[in-house]
């Protein structure tokens, strides 16, 4: 992987270190491009107009579905576009035959999207090991009796993955769906949810080089099918009288009203982009990076999670005894023009739980070098040399 090469599809790296890839990732050239070739050249509605450039509209959502499932290894019509993880997350939620006394079963370190929807129906935990990393035998002997598991394939609080097929495989041999959050798996590593054997994968476009506010749910067509329609109106109908409906087929009965075209397009690309750099390649370039970061730095700061980097993917969460997380993340950014993360990481809960206000988090991801980790650890250490 040339990552010099991958950088210039990146200008804005040319003024900043961007390790704020936990959040948001950056947009390489040929994604802006693809979304604004929506606009400038066939800025239109598709499915629902006949002419040519409705119909180059729906060819071009269409292939980036398309895209989009070959990314995971589902088919098209699994795919429901979003407008992120969290509508994802919602849409099962209210779709999915729940009852309010359902036991829903979540990992103690949710963000608040795969957290908050579940909280109307009987929603318990299992709490992480004291390294953070997950307790599978906990969740054996608490899964039975469970209607649906919904668990942060890898955690944007401290990177950490939880076992996903050895607890689908469990989940299943209790007659338990499971639902995986995959915003911060699917854009650093190879996910398949056919060797998962997962019944539902959300995911977000702005963390894996696609636009804003484009977000997909897979679900197993079998559920989809069976599911009733959250958000409902204009798409979501194949015909409509006074007192009933006839719902339009999988997915296009969960997209409701006109779609973000260019964004979905925009995704479609970004799918095709990643494929090309390789997603092992991907997951192996973080490890290094985060490797190096943890070295340098695990012993001078309170790091958030296992020491061993290979099991918090790309992502470095620590705090410094007597500063304030924000103070440093506005030290790095004004010293050095180092973009990380600072506050709850929408996890409250959990830092709630433990008694802390926050942390710091700088995730990296396949476009960023060694020497901006370099840049990186020096600047903390400055920081911490000024403590002393």
């Amino acid at each position: 992987m040339n990552v010099n090469k991958i950088r210039e599809d990146f200008p804005v790296l040319q003024k900043v270190i961007y390790f704020d890839n936990a959040c948001m990732s950056l947009k390489p050239k040929q994604v802006i491009h693809a979304l604004t070739s929506y606009y400038l050249d066939f800025p239109a509605c598709g499915e629902r107009s006949e002419h040519q450039l409705g119909k180059i509209v729906t060819e071009k959502v269409d292939e980036a579905r398309r895209s989009v499932a070959k990314f995971i290894n589902a088919v098209p019509e699994e795919i429901i576009f979003t407008k992120n993880t969290t509508e994802a997350i919602n849409l099962v939620a209210n779709s999915l035959d729940l009852k309010k006394d359902d036991i829903v079963l979540t990992t103690d370190k949710e963000h608040n999207s795969n957290l908050l929807p579940w909280r109307k129906f009987n929603h318990q935990f299992v709490k992480s090991k004291s390294d953070n990393t997950f307790d599978l035998e906990a969740f054996e002997k608490k899964v039975k009796g469970v209607k649906l598991v919904a668990m942060s394939h890898t955690s944007n609080l401290d990177g950490v993955s939880i076992p996903a097929k050895e607890i689908v495989d469990i989940a299943h041999k209790h007659g338990v769906l499971v639902l995986l959050d995959g915003a911060q798996s699917v854009p650093h590593k190879e996910i398949d949810v056919r060797k998962l054997d997962v019944d539902f994968l959300a995911f977000s476009g702005h963390k894996m080089c696609g636009p804003t506010g484009t977000g997909v749910l897979y679900g197993k067509l079998n559920l989809l099918e069976n599911m009733k329609p959250f958000i409902v109106g204009g798409g979501t109908v194949k015909n409509s009288w006074y007192d009933k409906q006839e719902w339009e087929d999988v997915p296009h009965r969960f997209e409701a009203g006109l779609q973000d075209y260019a964004g979905i397009i925009g995704l479609g690309e970004a799918c095709r982009y990643l494929k090309n750099v390789g997603m092992k390649n991907i997951e192996q370039h973080e490890l290094e990076l985060n490797k190096r970061m943890t070295d340098a730095l695990a012993n001078e700061v309170k790091l958030i999670g296992p020491k061993d980097p290979a099991l918090r993917s790309g992502i470095f969460s620590f705090n410094i005894e007597g500063m304030d997380m924000h103070e440093i993340a506005g030290i790095l950014d004004n010293s050095a023009n180092i973009a990380v993360r600072a506050g709850n990481h929408c996890v409250h809960s959990w830092f709630n739980a433990h008694n802390l206000k926050g942390s710091v988090r700088a995730s990296v991801y396949f476009y960023n070098t060694l020497e901006e980790v370099d840049k990186f650890v020096e600047e903390v250490k400055k920081i911490l040399k000024f403590l002393k």
